[in-house]
């Protein structure tokens, strides 16, 4: 079996607009009943979690303007809010926030995120994130932000700092006697006093540990730097790689640095980034994927404006028409999705090329029937030897129905999924296989 997570790329934002099959999406803004659904709707599907991804900027790098990310309605709202609603709406899938740690005071982190434990019933887990935009970095008061490498550093400190906060509450601290009084036995209560190149904070927490004591930590390890980072911290893991050998190699690769760390490979799921394309016939996906690949290659000015989020680079200075330049060097943003796209553009592809043949969230092409796709998925998990998919699907109504009342009934017919949740707690459940 292999697990199912779906990862909400635009976090608490907005899906579909223009869209044809998201016509209320004006009713849906800054609203949680869509997200509250679709959790209900992937729990009945036996999905182990939902990841909403998040920003601290408004994209404008892209022409110096904000003109495009406002043209798409690129907008997040904060998630921390919407993850105990979505609990409330559900009893056992997980929820994942984002949470950048540049930004995050480690203190402030492990208290919040340890509230929320206790506010999903043990079912919440943290992205981490470094961030990217100098932008984002200078809405937090800094000049510009962390060159890449240095930035994984201070995250690996940062789990430190928040980890030992979460220890300063040691088992057993919290007694609840009512019979002598005693709320906590102060003598298991400890301060951190942790200090590092980075970051400082004295602790103890003033919140009582969570039922999970440590929510499950989630990280994107591409780059050399964040794989390290997901080896030493994360439960799961999000991996974009393209096609079925490179998952493989990214799977054997993460399982070395696991064992390096001194933890098993099972230790960490590693989840595949795909997007389905599900019609009632292997001939109609086909048709609605060829519509998605055209639809892709005209609007590469979009595709141009999203790389520049992702790169830090104003890319409208580029002909779309003209070969895609060699960026090596130049990005302190996402370095392994750019060089991802670098890889795609060799042999003197254009821009539009690119857009084209290449999505980020595609590992693996998944093109068909509920029943082909399911065959499909099953056949990659088996080569490539990891842990999971997560869809990156826009997050319409029409699209969680597809894969929830589509999709998943096919994977649990072949034994693929879970047909039941065994635990109540997160990091029960995503460590069950």
């Amino acid at each position: 079996m292999f697990h199912m997570g779906w990862f909400l790329t635009t976090g608490f934002g907005v899906y579909g607009w223009g869209g044809q099959w998201s016509g209320n999406v004006s009713r849906d803004v800054a609203r949680p009943e869509l997200f509250m659904g679709m959790a209900q709707a992937l729990e009945h599907a036996g999905f182990d979690y939902m990841m909403l991804e998040d920003s601290s900027v408004l994209p404008d790098i892209y022409e110096g303007s904000p003109r495009m990310a406002l043209k798409t309605a690129t907008v997040r709202h904060d998630p921390m809010p919407l993850v105990p609603l979505i609990a409330r709406a559900t009893k056992h899938i997980g929820v994942i926030a984002t949470a950048a740690t540049t930004f995050y005071p480690p203190f402030l982190a492990a208290r919040l995120f340890t509230t929320l434990d206790h506010l999903t019933g043990g079912r919440v887990g943290i992205n981490l994130v470094t961030a990217s935009p100098h932008a984002a970095a200078q809405n937090y008061g800094l000049d510009q932000h962390v060159e890449h490498d240095l930035r994984y550093e201070m995250a690996d400190e940062w789990m430190q700092a928040v980890s030992a906060l979460w220890e300063t509450w040691e088992e057993g601290a919290l007694q609840l006697d009512e019979q002598t009084g005693v709320f906590a036995d102060h003598s298991k209560i400890h301060r951190a006093d942790f200090q590092g190149r980075f970051y400082k904070t004295r602790g103890p927490l003033n919140t009582v540990p969570g039922p999970q004591r440590r929510p499950v930590i989630c990280q994107a390890g591409g780059s050399p730097a964040g794989r390290e980072l997901a080896a030493a911290h994360a439960d799961t893991i999000v991996a974009a790689v393209v096609g079925v050998e490179a998952m493989k190699e990214y799977r054997d690769d993460i399982s070395r640095r696991l064992i390096a760390h001194g933890r098993k490979p099972q230790d960490a799921k590693v989840m595949f980034l795909v997007n389905p394309v599900l019609g009632d016939t292997d001939a109609e996906a086909q048709a609605k994927y060829d519509r998605m690949v055209e639809a892709r290659a005209a609007n590469v000015e979009g595709f141009m404006a999203g790389l520049s989020y992702t790169s830090g680079i104003d890319l409208s200075q580029y002909d779309p028409d003209e070969p895609f330049p060699d960026l090596t060097g130049r990005v302190n943003g996402h370095q392994s999705t750019m060089q991802d796209y670098q890889d795609a553009a060799a042999g003197g592809k254009t821009w539009r090329q690119v857009a084209r043949e290449r999505a980020v969230v595609e590992s693996v092409p998944l093109v068909g029937s509920p029943a082909t796709v399911a065959a499909q998925m099953d056949e990659a998990m088996q080569h490539a030897g990891g842990d999971g998919f997560l869809i990156a699907n826009p997050v319409t109504r029409k699209s969680i129905a597809e894969i929830a009342d589509g999709l998943a009934p096919q994977l649990r017919r072949r034994g693929l999924i879970r047909s039941g949740y065994s635990y109540d707690r997160f990091r029960d459940n995503l460590l069950e296989f």
